[in-house]
């Protein structure tokens, strides 16, 4: 029991050590007051923000961009939107998937029905690999 407790009162020293050397990396002193906690959190927030908006721009860029595919398209419009593809090709978001991706509403459809054939393969390779009851 005494090696465990000196276990944990070296990694609680050590613990101790880097704190105070990232407290002075940083320039702050060994306690921060409730205010700076604030401020601290608070700035942390604004570069959270600010990193979010700049990674969606790209991301809104990329979803039209000529350089991806439409698959690329669509799985970067459905991680933005956190919508996925409809199935059903008459879909009101069809169009709207087109419209956000500069595709067309048949390279959408086209997308729709890659996915519905790969759908199919999965679930036969699965029964032709499942097991037969007896």
């Amino acid at each position: 029991m005494g090696a465990v407790n000196d276990t944990v009162s070296g990694l609680n020293a050590e613990c101790i050590v880097i704190q105070e050397k990232t407290n002075e990396a940083f320039g702050r002193s060994g306690h921060m007051g409730a205010d700076d906690l604030t401020m601290d959190f608070r700035a942390r927030l604004m570069h959270q923000q600010a990193e979010n908006a700049a990674r969606r721009k790209v991301d809104l860029a990329a979803q039209s961009s000529r350089l991806n595919s439409a698959e690329e398209r669509i799985r970067i419009w459905e991680r933005l939107h956190e919508v996925h593809l409809p199935r059903d090709p008459t879909h009101r978001l069809v169009d709207i998937i087109a419209a956000n991706t500069g595709l067309t509403d048949g390279d959408v459809r086209d997308e729709q029905r890659r996915r519905a054939e790969a759908r199919q393969a999965r679930a036969a390779a699965a029964v032709a690999t499942a097991p037969a009851a007896g």
